[in-house]
């Protein structure tokens, strides 16, 4: 069994949803793994994983509109020390999670043809984000 373990560190440019799929395949090497996964776990709060379309940047737009629509700034939270972004960022992280697993099949993330790991920012002023990624496989 090999188990490897890298650290991702990454700054959103902006409030969003961003494909990262290059980013973590860059970090990590599961090259040498015929048969096992990749978990990605991300270290905050305030913004989340998913698995998304990768392809159309509409995706993106829209997937960060929705959210906002249901979740919006600015409601009469009760948790709101470092602004009004801050109570909605939390529940979208929730909402959308803080970890993935994928499997790696010969070597390669066994992604569909048009899935791509996003990493989801949900405050105004994003700051560096770590995502703990850990292969294990034969």
């Amino acid at each position: 069994m090999k188990v490897k373990q890298e650290v991702l560190k990454i700054k959103a440019p902006k409030r969003g949803f961003f494909v990262i799929t290059d980013k973590v395949l860059s970090t990590i090497d599961i090259s040498d793994i015929n048969i096992g996964v990749l978990n990605l776990f991300l270290k905050h709060t305030s913004a989340s994983l998913t698995i998304n379309e990768n392809a159309s940047p509409d995706v993106r737009v829209d997937m960060e509109e929705i959210s906002s629509s249901l979740i919006p700034d600015g409601y009469n939270y009760h948790h709101s020390l470092e602004g009004t972004d801050d109570m909605p960022a939390h529940f979208k992280s929730s909402m959308f999670g803080v970890s993935i697993t994928i499997p790696i099949t010969n070597g390669r993330l066994n992604l569909g043809t048009w899935q791509g790991i996003y990493l989801n920012e949900h405050r105004n002023y994003p700051t560096t984000r770590e995502i703990v990624l850990t292969a294990f496989g034969m």
